[in-house]
């Protein structure tokens, strides 16, 4: 089963719409929803409502927040809870980088392989 993404709500503009023309060309798809498409996790949810509704769904957090999303999963580990994973994207990348990472991702790598750890994407 392909590995499914939530993108935090700074990335709906480039990286979501770079992701819907990639799914539109073809290819391999990529299963992404963003903070706000949802009636559940409305724009300007806080990260630990994120965490919770990606932990919920079975869903990656993919976000450029290294300020707090890091501290935001240890606290959200720590109460007991479990994570898919978060991803954060490396400053230095390009979008069509990180939608041919995210395809590739999404069908060949394994679940646990994110589980409850922070990696940075792609990788170097």
């Amino acid at each position: 089963m392909p590995l499914a993404f939530v993108l935090d709500e700074h990335l709906r503009g480039d990286l979501g719409a770079a992701i819907r023309t990639h799914n539109q060309a073809g290819g391999l798809p990529i299963d992404a929803v963003c903070v706000g498409d949802p009636p559940d996790l409305p724009l300007g949810s806080k990260d630990p409502a994120i965490l919770l509704w990606a932990e919920a769904r079975g869903r990656i957090v993919v976000s450029r927040d290294f300020r707090t999303m890091p501290g935001h999963l240890l606290d959200h580990l720590a109460a007991g809870r479990r994570s898919p994973g978060v991803a954060l994207l490396r400053p230095s990348a390009w979008i069509t980088e990180v939608v041919a990472y995210l395809e590739v991702v999404a069908h060949a790598a394994e679940a646990y392989e994110f589980a409850d750890a922070v990696r940075v994407i792609p990788e170097a």
